[in-house]
Formats: C-alpha cells, sequence, structure tokens
C-alpha cells in the first residue's frame, strides 16, 4: 500500500554530480545476460568495429571505446580521469524543497538534486568531460559540435580546457547574438567560436547562399559539426544528448540521488524530469528505473 504521503524527486538541470556516493552499494543487482544475449553483443560489437575503423575510403566521426558503452554487458568503472575532473563540482547537493512545499500546502515531502554547481552551470558537463576523455584516449586532439542556447558549448569547451584538447563550436547565430554571456564563457575556455551558418563549411556556405540573413538552426549547426569533424583526422564529433552513451555519463545524477535519498532517511514514490534530447530526464530517473524493476514501488514520470 502507498504511503498517504509520498516523496517526490524532481530534477533541476544547472549541473552535475558524482564522487563519493559512486562507492555506494546499489539497491539492486545488475541485469544477467542469457548465453544468446552475449554472443548478440559479441555480434554488435564486431559489426560496429568492422564498420568504425579506418579506412582509405572514408572517416568515422565516433569512435570504438564511446560506442562500446552503448553495449555494456556489465558497469563500467568511470575513469580515475574523469572522477578526478567531476569532483570539482561533485557530488551535487539534493535540496529538500520546504518553501515549496509550504507554498502548494502539500503534506508531501519534495526534494530537488540542483546540477547548476559545475563551472559551465549546467548538467552538461558529466557527459562532456567523459566524451573528451575517450576521445583523447583514441588519439584524437580536437572536438567539433555545435550548440543552440549555448550550455553544451560551454561544456564541451570546459572539458576540452581541462583534457588539453582544441575545441570548435558551430553556436546558432540567434543565439551567438542574443546570448553574449554564454558566448565569452565558451571563448573563455578557449574554444573556437563561430555562429551558424557560417562561410567555413559546404552546408554553411549554401544555406548563406540561399538565405544570407539566416538566424540558423541547430539542424545546420550540427550539419557544419560533422562536415568539419569527417574533413579532418584529428578531429572527431561531440553531441551533447540523445546518444545512448551521453545518458550513461549523466546517470551519475540518480546514482547520487539515491545514495543521497538513503542519507535522509527517504526513498521517492514519485521521479519526475523534464525532457528536450533525454540526458536530464535520463541523468535521473535511470537508476530509479532499475531500482523499480527490481520491485521497489516508484514512478517515473517525464514533462
Amino acid at each position: 500500500m502507498r504511503r498517504p504521503f509520498v516523496a517526490v524527486l524532481v530534477a533541476v538541470t544547472s549541473l552535475l554530480a558524482a564522487g563519493e556516493a559512486l562507492a555506494q552499494k546499489p539497491v539492486s543487482q545488475t541485469t544477467e545476460y542469457s548465453n544468446y544475449e552475449k554472443e548478440s553483443i559479441k555480434r554488435a560489437l564486431d559489426a560496429m568495429q568492422a564498420e568504425i575503423d579506418p579506412n582509405p575510403e572514408g572517416k568515422v566521426i565516433r569512435r570504438i571505446d564511446t560506442m562500446r558503452l552503448e553495449v555494456l554487458e556489465d558497469r563500467d568503472p568511470i575513469p580515475e580521469e574523469v572522477l578526478g575532473i567531476l569532483s570539482l563540482w561533485r557530488p551535487t547537493p539534493l535540496y529538500r524543497a520546504r518553501r515549496l512545499e509550504e507554498a502548494l500546502g502539500t503534506r508531501s515531502r519534495i526534494f530537488y538534486k540542483y546540477e547548476g554547481v559545475s563551472p559551465p552551470g549546467s548538467h552538461k558537463p558529466n557527459t562532456a568531460v567523459a566524451q573528451a576523455y575517450y576521445n583523447k584516449q583514441e588519439g584524437r586532439t580536437r572536438l567539433a559540435t555545435e550548440t543552440g542556447a549555448g550550455q553544451w558549448g560551454s561544456a564541451l569547451s570546459f572539458a576540452c580546457r581541462l583534457l588539453g584538447l582544441e575545441c570548435k563550436v558551430y553556436m546558432v547565430r540567434i543565439s551567438y547574438d542574443q546570448k553574449p554571456s554564454r558566448r565569452s564563457m565558451i571563448q573563455t575556455w578557449g574554444a573556437e567560436l563561430v555562429p551558424s551558418p557560417s562561410e567555413g563549411t559546404n552546408c554553411g556556405r549554401a544555406v548563406l547562399a540561399e538565405h544570407p540573413d539566416s538566424p540558423g538552426s541547430l539542424g545546420i549547426a550540427i550539419s557544419e559539426a560533422v562536415e568539419d569533424a569527417a574533413g579532418r583526422e584529428d578531429t572527431a564529433y561531440a553531441l551533447g544528448s540523445v546518444l545512448n552513451h551521453v545518458l550513461l555519463h549523466q546517470t551519475v545524477i540518480g546514482q547520487e540521488a539515491i545514495a543521497q535519498m538513503e542519507l535522509a532517511g527517504a526513498f521517492p514514490d514519485v521521479v519526475i524530469g523534464c525532457v528536450g534530447g533525454g540526458s536530464n530526464f535520463a541523468g535521473l530517473a535511470f537508476p530509479f528505473l532499475r531500482e523499480k524493476i527490481a520491485g521497489r514501488e516508484i514512478d517515473v514520470l517525464a514533462c
């Protein structure tokens, strides 16, 4: 039976968390794979390896170390160098929203996980640091990416600065013009920043030829970043949301939240997260879904 007064956990995307909580023993165990599933995973990895190995006819823009994370059979330990950087601001705080409870007139307990304490000010560095690290391990010295409002661009420029990589950011032109603070942040960390569409790529030139006053779009900026990465052997493309390995990197948020809720003597009845590309929601909710699969009673809501 449900408790009469529920505990609600909400994601507030303004930064990341990791650290000592990662050593906590999980409530549930990892999934056991059948021999058939193990063989399927192996075939998938072999196929990816064959597909993405460099060859004279082309060049891939994502590398095996990052892609392998998407089909892991077991949990993969966070590299020490990545943990060392994350520990600059992690673990991030879990707060009890007492004034909100009072304003709502509810006897439920509301907690929120605040991710805004990272240097770039969002949860995005969780995956930016990991992607920069794995690409550096693969021998890449430069990353190219796109950014809309600037959160992802600032996170990747921050990560590249700490790991000694060059960074090129294509920022949607309307945001480039309207958000000088984000623009300055990206440039402060040493990234090369250009408004998109730009004259530096075939894609950008084609858009500008047809629409000289184009405000840009995330799709155009992505196209420019991918073209940039595909045209240089030293460069890989990095994406800040959507992809499985990005969501995996973000689960440090929920892992921490579980440990922090235990310290608070509570466990949420409902976990709520906003969804755009999915990295914020997945980061908080996926570790709790593991607990739900293991039999704990909990609802997970995306909004």
